[in-house]
């Protein structure tokens, strides 16, 4: 076994270790095949307000500009599909919401990977990545053969579907590299026909800016009435296009407790989300990743599924 394998291994064994789903190690390099998909992408606005998709294009395309001296992209993947569920008939958060803000949970086991790293290894620099830089981390998790990108634009597995959360180490230290998987979405569309504000536009395109998950969370303004009554009771992201996709047939319930939803989200009807108080929003979501759209955001939504 080379040294460069046998660290790639001692990576991988520690990240499962720390409860990752998985981990795909990639080169640190230009993104070649996301460059034109991802300029075209914005020239066709389908980003919507996100206008920080637009800044840091080199960046987000190169790992080495982000991170100097990086050589590898490690990507991990972190299970966050729930036990259980809301009551039915009522108003529906994302299941990656449930628990508490995926950032700070993953952040700390990032944290521990890189310690565990340097430790094991020796001084190794590098940075983690958990959705708050631009790093393209479906296309390095795809590159990792963690998965395929598929029609909804979401990285899928076989084993697993796609309910876990994507975060990477970019480090300076040269590794064994995994390859791709094979694309297994075939003649299948259940993504595109299901989606309520038809946001995928075409196989593997999403417009971001039809997207219910844009609308109730991204969005600060007023939501479009032409848009009305198409939300499908969505108040705080949207998980139709994972929901009717048959390889979440696959999907286990996670093992993270820190996850894990307060009851009382669970149990909440129509009647209690629409008399939500600031003070029970608080207590509900409290280190919860629903705070960003702040109770003022949550009850704009709620009122535009009322009406």
């Amino acid at each position: 076994m080379s040294v460069k394998q046998k660290y790639s291994q001692l990576i991988k064994d520690e990240a499962k270790r720390l409860g990752f789903l998985s981990c795909g190690i990639s080169k640190a390099e230009f993104l070649e095949e996301e460059a034109p998909r991802l300029e075209k992408w914005l020239q066709n606005n389908m980003n919507g307000e996100m206008g920080y998709m637009e800044n840091h294009f080199d960046k987000r395309l190169d790992p080495t500009k982000l991170v100097e001296g990086s050589k590898s992209v490690v990507s991990l993947l972190l299970n966050y599909y729930p036990e259980e569920t809301q009551v039915e008939g009522t108003y529906k958060i994302s299941k990656y919401a449930y628990g508490q803000d995926y950032h700070h949970v993953i952040k700390s086991k990032l944290k521990q990977l890189h310690h565990f790293i340097t430790e094991e290894i020796g001084e190794v620099h590098g940075r983690a990545f958990v959705d708050s830089a631009p790093v393209l981390d479906k296309a390095w998790a795809a590159k990792s053969g963690l998965g395929w990108i598929g029609k909804n634009s979401n990285l899928l597995t076989q084993q697993v579907g796609s309910f876990y959360f994507i975060a990477e180490l970019i480090i300076d230290l040269e590794l064994e590299y995994d390859s791709r998987v094979a694309d297994h979405c075939g003649t299948c569309t259940a993504c595109l026909d299901a989606c309520p504000t038809q946001a995928i536009v075409a196989p593997y395109v999403v417009d971001g800016s039809k997207c219910i998950s844009y609308f109730t969370i991204e969005l600060k303004d007023e939501l479009p009435s032409e848009f009305q009554g198409k939300f499908d009771e969505w108040m705080f992201g949207c998980d139709v296009c994972q929901d009717v996709c048959p390889w979440n047939r696959f999907s286990k319930p996670h093992q993270e407790p820190l996850f894990n939803p307060k009851p009382e989200l669970l149990s909440m009807t129509k009647k209690d989300w629409e008399e939500i108080t600031e003070e029970v929003f608080r207590k509900v979501f409290q280190k919860s990743a629903v705070k960003r759209t702040k109770y003022t955001g949550l009850k704009r939504n709620i009122d535009f599924l009322k009406k």
